[in-house]
Order: structure tokens, then C-alpha cells, then sequence
């Protein structure tokens, strides 16, 4: 089989590495794999198969007005429609909405298999005018585009004219592969007990209502510390409200790791705050390391991981009390901790590589 995989970037995110992991999955079987990104290879997290070939197109420059946006697109599909010339591959698969479009645009014509993925719920996070209107009407043009849950399979069927919607949710690594860069869990001098969420510090993840339903929690259970395990652009935000909350002690913002299950090791309880998410990965990670989690049931993705009860806790939307009540339940409770994250770890089989690989092996030929 030959496979080009089309995404952005490689840089740190979900979307990234679910990718990745599929890429060195495929290629580890002896599949040719290409993998293209718009940004240059400087924005990599994520390590490769040494056997996949990688391409960076380096056409990611933001556009300064309207006129230069269309005609950096027109660049970018050509770009990709290039690269599609030269590799012919059986199947080509975009990762994301943007990475979709393109896709379709650039192979009209061309004679190849192509898919594109939706990695999030779409009316949680629309992409204005243009773009939306150009996913409606483009993605008639791909074989299939799959989604991950299946509330977003009935909104593609429902708001684009995409023929063909499978639901594939991400698989999940165990263990997880290290590397750069390696931080030591072991920061949280003085503290017994680790609550950890890990997410790229922006809105979409909440971790404003988390930090501030640990610190309706901090004195009740002086020897927990809450870690939060990414970058973003709202770092300096995020730091400014643990200030004002004098949690500067008990709230550690170490950055992105490349030792990501070292440090599920070293927990004790995870928790997922977001606004919305598509099939969130660190949730399934922290599962499948034996790790009880807490989650608001948000678009989508949470409550088709979590067996609400057994192995964790679901908390309803934009309900401040509820997240610290759950988290109290199990902070509280070693025992009950310890009987989720037995249950847990199942995910493993249910979620595992080379049933998920599977499915998009069968995909693929289907479409072929």
C-alpha cells in the first residue's frame, strides 16, 4: 500500500499524534509511507519511522487580507497537487478540516483514492464563512470522510454532501513512546497526590474552570497538587489566575512533554475539562495507564470512553459544582480510585492499535 497522510503540521496535539502513530503503525508493517505537512519540519514533535518519507511544503504563512488568502490556498493546492503527481499513491488521507479541503481540490481529476477525517465536533468550532462554505460543497469530492463519534457522522451527512461518513475513533498507544523533551514528573516536591490534566493551553480545554474548581478544593486536601501538561497561547492567562488564587505551590504548568506516560505513571487521578473536544487522546491515554479519570461531558467524544461509574466520572456541561464535587469523590476515596482504574485499563483492547489500524485498512480497500 502505498499511503500519503496530509496533515498541517506535526507540532504538539492530538490530531498530530494520533497521525503519527498510525503512520509508524503502517510503516512498521512495510507500507510506503509519505507523510506531508504545510509547515516546515521545524514544528515537529512528534518522531517518525525512519522508513516514512517526509515532506514539508513550508506554505503556512498567515495571509494578510482576503485577496492573499485565496492566493496562497490556490499556491497550497497546487503544492499538494504536485506531490500527489509524483507519489501516485492508492490512497491519499487528509487529517482535519482545512487539510480535507485541500485535499479534494487537489486531487480532481487525478484518478486517486482519497479521505479526508474530521478530528473534532465542526459546529463546536466553525471556520467562518468561506471555509465552511467550501467544506460543504468539497468534500462531495472525497470518497469518504470519517468522522469519530457518531454525532458528528449525522452532522457531516446532515451539512455537507459527503457520500460516505465511517466512524473510526483514535486508537491508543500503550506505552507511549518518549521523547524530547524528557521532564521529570518528580517536580512536585512536598506533595503526595497528583492530579494531572494534559492539553494544548487554549480556550477549547477549560483548564480556567479547572483551576478555579481546585481552588475551591486545595484546603480540603492540602497534599494534592494539580499538573497541567502543555503550552499554548493562554499560558500567561492561566498563570496570572493561579497568582491570584495563591495556588503558585499546588499548580505546576511544566510544559510539553516528550515522557507523557511517565508521568501518568507517577498520578493519581486525571481530569479533562474542555469546552468540546472530537475523540480526546489524553483521556484515553491515562485510562489505558491505569489511571481513574474525571471528565465534563462535552461535544464530543468523553461520553464514548468513560462507562460513567465504573471507570471513571462524567460531569454534565457548565457545572462548576459537579466538577469539584467528582473530583472530591475520588480525591477523597483511595479505594474507589483504585476499582476505576482497574476497570480502566480495558481500554487498551477495546481502543487498540491494531483494531482501530484495522478499521482504516478496511476502509481503504472498500474505497479502492
Amino acid at each position: 500500500m502505498r499511503l500519503i497522510l496530509f496533515i498541517h503540521s506535526l507540532s504538539s496535539g492530538g490530531a498530530e499524534r494520533a497521525s503519527t502513530n498510525l503512520a509508524n503503525y503502517w510503516a512498521d508493517k512495510g507500507w510506503h509511507i509519505t507523510l506531508v505537512t504545510m509547515t516546515g519540519c521545524e514544528q515537529d514533535f512528534y518522531q517518525l519511522h525512519p522508513d516514512i518519507q517526509r515532506i514539508a511544503l513550508c506554505l503556512d504563512a498567515e495571509s494578510s487580507g482576503l485577496l492573499t488568502a485565496i492566493q496562497s490556498n490556490v499556491q497550497r493546492t497546487k503544492a499538494l497537487r504536485n506531490v500527489l503527481k509524483q507519489q501516485q499513491p492508492d490512497v491519499a488521507l487528509a487529517i482535519m478540516t482545512t487539510a480535507n479541503i485541500l485535499l479534494a481540490l487537489a486531487a480532481r481529476g487525478l484518478n486517486i483514492t482519497v479521505i479526508g477525517s474530521e478530528r473534532i465536533h465542526p459546529p463546536m468550532l466553525p471556520l467562518g464563512r468561506a471555509w465552511e462554505w467550501l467544506r460543504k460543497r468539497s468534500y462531495r469530492h472525497l470518497d469518504a470522510v470519517t468522522a469519530l463519534t457518531e454525532e458528528t457522522a449525522l452532522w457531516l451527512k446532515a451539512e455537507t454532501f459527503a457520500q460516505y461518513v465511517p466512524i473510526i475513533p483514535n486508537a491508543v498507544t500503550y506505552p507511549i513512546a518518549i521523547h524530547s523533551p524528557r521532564v521529570s514528573p518528580n517536580i512536585a516536591k512536598g506533595e503526595n497526590f497528583k492530579l494531572i490534566a494534559v492539553g494544548r493551553l487554549s480556550p477549547q480545554k477549560g483548564f480556567n474552570r479547572l483551576l478555579s474548581a481546585f481552588a475551591v478544593l486545595a484546603s480540603r486536601f492540602p497534599d494534592w497538587s494539580l499538573i497541567i501538561l502543555g503550552e499554548g497561547s493562554c499560558r500567561n492567562s492561566l498563570e496570572k489566575q493561579r497568582a491570584e488564587l495563591m495556588l503558585e505551590q499546588r499548580v505546576l504548568f511544566p510544559g510539553a512533554v516528550g515522557n507523557l506516560g511517565e508521568w501518568y505513571e507517577t498520578a493519581d487521578l486525571y481530569v479533562m475539562s474542555s469546552l468540546f473536544e472530537g475523540f480526546p487522546n489524553t483521556l484515553v491515554e491515562a485510562m489505558a495507564y491505569g489511571l481513574p479519570v474525571v471528565s465534563v461531558d462535552c461535544d464530543t467524544g468523553p461520553r464514548d470512553i468513560i462507562h460513567d461509574k465504573v471507570d471513571g466520572l462524567l460531569v454534565p456541561q457548565n457545572n462548576h459544582q459537579a466538577l469539584v464535587e467528582a473530583l472530591a469523590v475520588l480525591m477523597s476515596d483511595k479505594i474507589l480510585r483504585q476499582q476505576y482504574a482497574a476497570q480502566a485499563i480495558e481500554i487498551r483492547d477495546r481502543l487498540s492499535m491494531q483494531k482501530i489500524a484495522g478499521m482504516w485498512e478496511g476502509l481503504f480497500f472498500d474505497v479502492c
